[in-house]
């Protein structure tokens, strides 16, 4: 339908001309009905082509993530929400669409408040911009008044509004829709605040999109996507090849970007140049090319274990009666206490086959825990390692973990140590210099799986100036008790070992 008409618009003379001109600026009131009718409408009015084909598996076309989002208030069987996450390339054009879905909104859903709200002042700014740009287009005649720097309103009342990153600008508000621009970049608390700006009104459903890229492995983004099936959210990816230009005069095996690629550039449909591209890929690392443009997986280059990998080192391992059983601690109160249940077989191998994480609880709830957790008597445990500040006296109880533990039938041994000598301990089970892996970890260890992926070191100009890794006190309590393990195992005839 749009397209038709636009090519009456170029084609007819005279008098033909202005009733197709009328014609054509009554339709950019008629809502889409269906995808076809959206990506129509879009390459019509705006200008801009999206493409329609996911060329990867697992993956989403761009405009999967529109429809969703333009669509969510018009079907029949309404949801509670219509929440949605988008991972996406760098120059995935996710800004320039998440400006496009303000558009729409505020033309079709009269009353809708959209807020934006950008990783940066800057990038909240530039999907303003494109939505400015897209309004000149001959939209902002539904306005009412003028396009201001950071806010403009229509006729339907709707409103747009530019939100600041910090929690100030966040707090107070109560809007339809929210799009979180780059959230790779948010502040902690920023974020936390905006999960409560959302709310339904009596026509629109609310919904706070989620668009950025995944660069870091320990980072906000991942933690979202993580958590996305558990919150019944849907998640559009789509990488280089969903947006890159179709390839029609270049030999394949001549082409750098061949290896990951295979072909699919020959079927693309996108806008991204290809010369880019290949510029890109050579300037940049391999992690950064997996993790920026193939949304692959996050960059590990800041991660401690970076040759950690869970199709190599998580398996499906129970406890073996034959073999010595070790538990290793790291206390804490507010912070999590930590337990776990290791072997090593006879090739070496170092079995950890389950863990106990919990916060908030005394010595006395998580001693009942780890002794019912324990898969045999307690009497066989060769020994529990634990952190050695759990020696130290309270000054309010007049005893300590250790001693506190010992009361409930828990001994335990520790040694002290220096962190970086455990985490080269842990790297050497994780490869060896030959090669090898002699590290296993069940998959009923969720967290400390999580952790080995996500201790990271401090970013940007602080990591100069320190070698440690970052105690971030999710990630770091996992570490901790695994590698008063390895110290202690490791250099047994040094541990100490006290009784009280």
């Amino acid at each position: 339908m749009y397209e038709e008409l636009l090519t009456k618009t170029k084609c007819n003379p005279d008098n033909k001309l202005i009733k197709a001109k009328s014609l054509y600026n009554d339709l950019r009131r008629v809502r889409p009905k269906s995808k076809r009718d959206l990506k129509n409408y879009i390459k019509v009015f705006l200008g801009v082509d999206i493409n329609d084909k996911p060329l990867c598996p697992n993956h989403s076309s761009p405009i999967e993530y529109l429809w969703y989002s333009f669509f969510s208030d018009f079907c029949d069987n309404k949801k509670t929400n219509a929440d949605s996450i988008v991972w996406a390339n760098r120059a995935g054009g996710k800004t320039k669409l998440a400006a496009i879905a303000t558009l729409l909104d505020c033309l079709f859903k009269p009353n809708c408040e959209v807020r934006i709200l950008g990783g940066s002042s800057e990038q909240s700014q530039k999907m303003y911009e494109y939505l400015t740009v897209f309004l000149q287009q001959g939209f902002d005649r539904f306005l009412c008044g003028p396009i201001r720097k950071q806010s403009c309103r229509f006729l339907n009342g709707s409103r747009v509004e530019v939100l600041t990153q910090s929690a100030t600008s966040v707090r107070g508000e109560h809007v339809q829709k929210l799009r979180c621009d780059e959230v790779e970049l948010f502040e902690s608390q920023v974020f936390d605040a905006a999960q409560f700006i959302t709310q339904s009104s009596d026509s629109i459903i609310s919904a706070m999109e989620i668009i950025s890229t995944m660069h870091r492995p320990y980072g906000l983004m991942q933690k979202i996507v993580n958590n996305a099936a558990k919150n019944n959210t849907p998640v559009f990816k789509w990488c280089v090849w969903e947006v890159i230009e179709k390839c029609t005069d270049r030999v394949c095996s001549r082409c750098i970007l061949w290896s990951d690629c295979r072909g699919k550039a020959k079927n693309a449909s996108g806008y991204l140049k290809i010369d880019d591209c290949i510029t890109q890929i050579r300037r940049a690392s391999r992690q950064g090319w997996e993790s920026e443009m193939l949304c692959n997986k996050p960059n590990t280059e800041n991660v401690v274990f970076d040759e950690f990998d869970t199709s190599v080192h998580v398996k499906s391992i129970d406890y073996d009666s034959s073999l010595p059983l070790y538990r290793t601690l790291d206390f804490g109160f507010v912070n999590p206490f930590v337990c776990m249940w290791i072997q090593v077989d006879d090739d070496g191998i170092v079995r950890v086959i389950d863990e106990y994480v919990r916060s908030r609880a005394t010595i006395n709830v998580h001693a009942q825990e780890i002794i019912s957790r324990t898969p045999c008597e307690e009497s066989k445990v060769s020994v529990t390692y634990c952190d050695p500040s759990g020696a130290s006296v309270n000054d309010i109880t007049g005893s300590s973990s250790v001693r506190e533990l010992r009361s409930l039938g828990i001994r335990t041994r520790y040694r002290k140590s220096n962190i970086l000598d455990g985490i080269e301990l842990i790297r050497r089970t994780i490869r060896s210099g030959d090669g090898s892996s002699s590290l296993i970890i069940s998959p009923r260890c969720p967290r400390l799986i999580e952790a080995m992926q996500c201790y990271h070191y401090p970013d940007g100009v602080s990591r100069a100036f320190s070698e440690l890794p970052v105690k971030d006190g999710l990630h770091d309590h996992s570490i901790d008790a695994l590698r008063y393990f390895f110290v202690n195992y490791y250099r047994n005839s040094k541990s100490s070992y006290r009784c009280y």
